[in-house]
């Protein structure tokens, strides 16, 4: 296994080879230890090759290289995914420019039923950010189990990966650069904080610096992990409209919160609009419609148990099968599970609060009486 490490890693390091071409190779001799023990000349027969880049592939250095990243990942707790791994992302291998190989640390799962990337500006403003958290805490209270993908770079990435943890959300970082470091530094922490509940990712070996060609070559992995890509806020140039225009190219779904014409940072995402690029979004229930989701609650068996309690109320019984099986709910995240308005929710649940059936705790969180 190490030795056939060594050898993917190495079909990342060689000089002119890049993500197409390398899976063209892979696709020619079969595995990456085929490719570097090909002769020369037949190597330079292949489409695209030539002399120039069978004798960068025939390079010594290459495989030496390989073997020094190859002890740095072991080091580091560090699993490299190669794009014919079974757990390989299934969503990335099907962009045509997905990374042959990339390096995680974490414990996210990177083929999670549900991953929303969420993108926007560095330069980000109070709106933006009031919109990206409640965004999360709207995703977070009917999709626990989804996923949160992000750049950690200033701006609207840092405020998804803090709201992403702050709700208990699996949240994932695509770097620009090495896994030695971390870009920029002031974001260590969360980073850090990421190991436990999502992870670091990157297709970049270590001793890459941030360099600003490497957070263009990174966005299509943003874009490409994800089932959507949502654009918080945008210039009317910049990474994030790049990330967009990437999942637009690979038939994703992209969407974005609108804003006045007036504003900077909200011409990017007018302009998405405008372009029928993104939908248009408000809430994370917005999110949620339009990707077609289905967030009814299994209730089956729970529905019979509850209806010992009220059998003559569906509406009672409803509340209290959701509460029997999901232990403690807050009003707004009944409401949208039950498609119901809070006012009468609000209502039923103080019927039921004055019956002893239900209890409410700080926060407006709902649970269900133990008798």
């Amino acid at each position: 296994m190490t030795d056939k490490l060594i050898y993917q890693i190495g079909l990342t390091m060689i000089n002119g080879i890049g993500d197409i071409l390398a899976r063209h190779l892979l696709e020619m001799f079969g595995d990456a230890e085929a490719i570097f023990s090909e002769k020369k000349q037949t190597l330079e027969k292949v489409s695209g090759i030539g002399s120039i880049l069978a004798a960068e592939i025939k390079r010594a250095n290459v495989l030496q290289r390989a073997e020094q990243e190859l002890d740095f990942i072991e080091k580091n707790n560090i699993v490299p995914y190669f794009l014919t791994d079974k757990e390989y992302p299934e969503r990335l291998r099907q962009c045509p420019d997905a990374p042959v190989l990339f390096y995680f640390k974490g414990n996210g799962d990177l083929n999670a039923k549900y991953i929303i990337s969420i993108v926007g500006t560095r330069h980000s403003t109070g709106y933006g950010q009031e919109l990206t958290e409640q965004l999360i805490d709207g995703l977070a209270a009917v999709l626990p189990d989804v996923l949160i993908v992000s750049g950690l770079a200033y701006g609207i990435d840092i405020c998804a990966h803090k709201n992403a943890l702050k709700n208990q959300l699996s949240t994932v970082a695509v770097l620009a650069h090495g896994l030695d470091r971390i870009y920029p530094p002031l974001h260590r922490n969360t980073a850090v904080e990421m190991l436990s509940n999502g992870g670091l990712l990157t297709d970049f070996p270590s001793q890459t610096d941030p360099d600003k060609p490497n957070f263009i070559k990174r966005n299509r992995i943003v874009a490409g992990l994800a089932d959507a890509t949502v654009v918080i806020e945008s210039a009317d140039k910049g990474g994030s409209l790049i990330t967009a225009d990437i999942a637009f190219s690979y038939g994703r779904d992209v969407y974005t919160f609108p804003g006045r014409i007036a504003d900077p940072y909200s011409k990017g995402c007018n302009q998405l609009i405008k372009q029928n690029k993104a939908g248009l979004i408000t809430s994370a229930n917005d999110l949620i419609s339009a990707m077609r989701w289905d967030i009814t609650p299994q209730k089956a068996p729970m529905a019979v148990q509850a209806e010992l309690f009220f059998p003559e109320n569906e509406k009672h019984t409803n509340i209290q099968s959701l509460l029997y099986s999901e232990k403690e709910l807050h009003i707004n995240q009944l409401a949208l599970l039950l498609d119901m308005p809070v006012q009468e929710l609000s209502g039923i649940l103080f019927e039921l609060e004055m019956n002893g059936i239900v209890k409410v705790m700080p926060g407006n969180i709902y649970t269900l009486v133990h008798k």
